[in-house]
């Protein structure tokens, strides 16, 4: 009896020791999960801060190498010099090797404000600097020595995101905007998401100011944009030495150094997920032509009205096989009017010519890889076509900008699976029927030729 006293005095007391450190230890634990969670609440506002006081930078760097030929079957201009005839010769480059290297930059100091910019290199392997036909003055030579301090800026602009009073989002943007590889050229060049605007009348970087308004809650992804801005200053720096006195920056000639300005709407009118259209209206003032009485290049001839509407469909049906859900169709036209004023003519004339353009083409899965993509593309323009194209879409000129017929052919992949590492292989066909569209060349007339431009391209490209 005295033995099962003892033993359960010593139970009681064991339980009581057990249960004292159990709280302890709880206790102990509480005490590590407060200050575990304090420190990740610093943390957090440390991350935070640092992301908004922090520049991003990103890396989109791709090499090339093309296969070009041209077939001059009908082709000669004419000049100061006199009329030189190209027809039945031809031209090339099987070995054009290039790099480019985009240096992305974005930042959000604060809520509803972000800026983006890009610092941009292209050029070709063992090419002249700036375009010289100095052989000492080598391209990959000149960030060794000694020589300027010329960057090129492709994209430097803000945003301000808000909305008003009665819920309607807007946003207001100041800057240099990129304007390349817009909606449905993406495609072709292996980007997952279009740029802005439409690519089919518009394929240039811009200074500008746009406002959007996003119509979202009315209709399904709609929204409007304006941009306004300058293609071409009349002025210069040179102007400070003018001999004819001291007359910084001003505009002189008007006639031919006047400024041509731009307005541009565009804007989605319906979006769900998988039926997008999209639309642009563009007009250029003081568009560049011809004086009739001096024969100069004038930078104050007429306006110019391009229209362009595309549509896109990404899967097609309704869940009915992964073949059908990854493939995409898209079809889109455009029209440009140039409108001469009086004593000048646009495209050599003196009338409104009209000019128009149609772009249709799919991508299917490759069926060989996980992301790969088949494209064909198909383009056509007529004689007076002519959008606005500075930045080119192939190192053989615009088959966007084709016064005739284009034919295309391209597969993008993952290069050994990874998503950071794309492979391109792409052919481009373009049968020109008028002289092609270089710069949207508002003073040179589009007159029959028959030129074959042929480019097939490879590339590898590294994003991160």
């Amino acid at each position: 009896m005295k033995l099962i006293k003892l033993s359960a005095i010593a139970i009681v007391a064991t339980s009581t020791i057990y249960a004292k450190s159990t709280q302890d230890l709880q206790k102990q634990v509480d005490e590590l999960q407060t200050n575990l969670t304090e420190m990740q609440e610093q943390l957090d506002k440390v991350q935070e801060h640092d992301a908004k006081d922090n520049i991003k930078f990103t890396v989109d760097f791709r090499s090339e190498y093309n296969y070009i030929n041209y077939d001059y079957d009908n082709y000669s201009f004419k000049d100061k010099n006199g009329v030189h005839d190209f027809s039945g010769t031809s031209a090339g480059n099987d070995n054009l090797m290039a790099t480019r290297l985009f240096l992305n930059m974005k930042s959000s100091p604060m809520d509803k404000l972000t800026f983006t910019g890009q610092l941009a290199a292209y050029g070709v392997w063992g090419g002249h600097a700036y375009g010289f036909e100095d052989p000492t003055l080598k391209g990959w030579s000149t960030s060794s020595k000694a020589s300027d301090t010329l960057f090129r800026i492709r994209q430097a602009y803000f945003v301000y995101s808000d909305a008003f009073s009665n819920g309607l989002p807007y946003s207001f943007s100041v800057g240099r905007r990129q304007s390349t590889d817009g909606f449905l050229a993406n495609h072709r060049e292996g980007n997952a998401e279009p740029g802005s605007p439409l690519a089919h009348i518009t394929n240039m970087e811009v200074d500008g100011a746009m406002i959007k308004l996003d119509f979202g809650k009315y209709v399904k992804g709609s929204f409007i944009k304006a941009v306004v801005g300058r293609a071409h200053t009349g002025n210069g720096v040179e102007t400070i030495y003018d001999k004819g006195g001291y007359r910084p920056y001003a505009i002189e000639n008007g006639d031919v150094n006047e400024n041509v300005d731009f307005l541009v709407l565009l804007g989605n009118l319906y979006d769900d997920g998988q039926h997008k259209v999209m639309f642009e209206h563009a007009n250029i003032f003081n568009t560049k032509g011809q004086n009739l009485s001096t024969k100069a290049v004038s930078a104050d001839a007429g306006t110019a009205y391009l229209d362009a509407i595309s549509y896109q469909m990404t899967g097609v049906g309704d869940m009915i096989n992964d073949f059908l859900d990854d493939t995409t169709l898209f079809l889109s036209v455009a029209r440009t009017q140039y409108n001469p004023d009086s004593g000048h003519q646009l495209l050599g004339s003196t009338e409104n010519e009209d000019g128009y353009s149609i772009w249709a083409g799919f991508t299917i899965p490759d069926m060989m890889t996980e992301k790969g993509k088949i494209g064909f593309e198909y383009n056509h323009g007529s004689q007076y076509w002519t959008p606005m194209t500075w930045s080119e879409d192939s190192v053989m000129g615009s088959k966007v900008a084709v016064r005739g017929d284009a034919y295309e052919a391209y597969w993008n992949f993952n290069l050994m699976g990874l998503k950071n590492l794309t492979g391109q292989v792409r052919y481009t066909y373009e049968q020109h029927d008028y002289t092609p569209n270089i710069r949207c060349s508002g003073w040179v007339k589009p007159e029959e030729v028959d030129i074959k431009a042929q480019n097939f391209r490879a590339f590898v490209r590294y994003q991160y």
